[in-house]
């Protein structure tokens, strides 16, 4: 029996030198450490390192602290790009904002979309060569390039999401309205990633227990109190680190089983309890199509199947109603090449002769305004190249001959313009001049509303977000409303009110199937050409099948990675 003993030992002992023989069946060893050690540490000369004692500490006080801060930049890198990523229905406003700032028109949501991207990739790559490290036990030792890289990336990310948090605090409502619709998948899925974790979780608990079992076995042979002593030690620290690695994993499993009952979605629902598909209102026509507020644009709009037209309104110097959306005209026509000096003055600084010779496409053809749009045709490209500002009697034209609902946004002239206290009458005029069918026209301007209502009584009469009282106040039964502010705001009084819905700018697919699903009368899109496609929600679900999804991947998902365990545990 006693030969026995020092054969096991020498056996256990060739186990403990080469515990992971997967890694050089597949691999070679030398080159695997030291890519491992070449990328954390910048150690790319291959060397037999000093294995830490299991269950000790892997690197100095120092390294803890850098190991902190690297999963804290990866958290905030992370969080960074969720938000990013969720608010990719704003990025055309995004870059617009900076373009007020800068003068310049560039993609810069894209810019902080892949910075974001690359942060979180590369400290979550710093992370994955850690945990190897520590598999293999090697002392941890973060190059100090790293290190400032990771304090940069902390500082970097608090300092976007601190902006983030004081001037866009929208963004935040929609990474939580992406949530109501994504929350069933992400469920789904994390149970799917929990049962691919599961393997390297069972693979080192079973690997700790195996080494307790070992230690344990060993010391029967010794009689030192000492030595007993340190070994009982070791055997709580392994068995410390078994419950800290596999105490979380279970109770995150345990609030997945769970998390279905506290999930809300409005896609989750039966079809009959389903409303109709919102109808859609072209915001400047069709902006990813043609150059926006053109007649192009318009008449993409309506071909795409526009219920309705959305513009903004100045008047001339010389008082003539054209449609713009900027203050000055330097973003959407070539006044910088025709008249510089004036190029950033304001828009209803000019006669209706000089604003109608400008060019209002080239713009478009040069300088791609959505990162998603498909490449223009050469067609498109040469009609797009010849547009101008086109005046509110050409819209009226074609929403009278398409029959289209018209909602415009006016703004009133500056101080010193001939028309600043007239306006709303001369496009009030102008309207009812048309001949346009008054049912068609969706009035949003609040100013001198009286008038509008005395003079063209067939407007319907469309207000912003406010309370119930003050749209029965001003009997209004249609809003038009920012859908961030909507969605967090009653709009459960609003449908039992009967309200009539209209939301803006929805451009994304799962937000236009929120707005589906929350049976949303109308919405205001750029993206109509990708939106008038969808034939149902999409991430609709019915609630007899999500139940049956939820159980059965739970089970699924229970017995999966029980057979894990148990089968490395074996």
């Amino acid at each position: 029996m006693q030969k026995d003993i020092p054969t096991e030992s020498k056996t256990t002992e060739k186990a403990d030198e080469n515990p992971n023989p997967w890694i050089e069946r597949y691999f070679n060893r030398k080159c695997y450490i030291t890519f491992l050690t070449g990328c954390y540490s910048c150690h790319w000369q291959y060397r037999e390192w000093e294995k830490t004692e299991l269950g000790s500490c892997c690197c100095s006080w120092k390294e803890q602290l850098f190991y902190l801060f690297l999963v804290i930049s990866f958290i905030l890198s992370a969080i960074f790009l969720f938000v990013w990523v969720e608010t990719s229905n704003e990025y055309n406003s995004f870059d617009w904002v900076v373009y007020l700032g800068t003068k310049r028109w560039f993609l810069w949501s894209i810019l902080m979309l892949s910075t974001a991207g690359i942060l979180t990739v590369y400290t979550c790559l710093l992370l994955i060569i850690s945990c190897f490290l520590l598999w293999e036990r090697i002392e941890l030792y973060l190059h100090t390039c790293h290190k400032v890289v990771i304090l940069l990336v902390i500082l970097l990310c608090s300092f976007l999401l601190a902006v983030l948090s004081k001037y866009w605090t929208d963004k935040w409502l929609i990474a939580g309205l992406s949530l109501k619709i994504f929350a069933p998948f992400v469920h789904l899925s994390l149970l799917t990633v929990m049962i691919i974790l599961s393997w390297p979780l069972a693979i080192s608990t079973a690997h700790l227990e195996s080494e307790v079992r070992i230690r344990r076995y060993r010391t029967t042979s010794y009689d030192d109190h000492e030595i007993l002593e340190g070994c009982t030690n070791i055997f709580t620290r392994l068995k410390a680190l078994q419950i800290a690695a596999g105490l979380p994993f279970l109770l995150i499993l345990l609030c997945l089983y769970l998390m279905p009952m506290g999930i809300y979605s409005p896609c989750v629902l039966k079809k009959k309890d389903l409303g109709p598909k919102p109808a859609f209102f072209g915001h400047r026509g069709a902006p990813m199509l043609a150059p926006e507020n053109t007649m192009m644009s318009f008449e993409k709009a309506v071909a795409h199947g526009a219920s309705g037209l959305e513009t903004d309104i100045y008047l001339s110097v010389d008082g003539m109603p054209f449609l713009m959306h900027d203050y000055d005209l330097s973003r959407t026509t070539n006044i910088r090449e025709v008249l510089p000096s004036a190029a950033f003055d304001h828009s209803t600084s000019f006669n209706w002769t000089f604003l109608s010779s400008l060019n209002a496409g080239q713009w478009f053809v040069k300088n791609k305004p959505f990162f998603d749009m498909k490449p223009l045709s050469e067609a498109d490209k040469r009609r797009a190249s010849n547009q101008s500002i086109p005046s509110l009697v050409e819209l009226l034209k074609l929403a009278k001959r398409e029959r289209k609902f018209l909602i415009f946004d006016l703004f009133g002239p500056p101080p010193k313009h001939p028309f600043r206290y007239t306006f709303i009458r001369k496009v009030v005029k102008m309207i009812l001049d048309s001949q346009i069918e008054q049912r068609l026209i969706f009035w949003l301007p609040g100013y001198d509303r009286d008038y509008v209502r005395n003079k063209a009584p067939g407007f319907q009469q469309v207000g912003r977000l406010a309370t119930l009282d003050e749209l029965t106040k001003e009997n209004i039964s249609i809003i038009n409303v920012d859908y961030k502010r909507l969605f967090y705001r009653g709009l459960r009084h609003y449908k039992e009110a009967k309200i009539h819905i209209n939301v803006y700018i929805v451009n994304e697919p799962w937000l236009f199937s929120l707005a589906w699903c929350y049976k949303i009368n109308s919405v205001t899109t750029d993206n109509i050409q990708t939106l008038n496609q969808l034939s149902r929600p999409l991430f609709f679900m019915t609630p007899g099948y999500y139940t049956f999804m939820w159980l059965f991947l739970d089970i699924a998902s229970a017995v999966i990675i029980g057979f894990v365990f148990y089968y490395h545990w074996c």
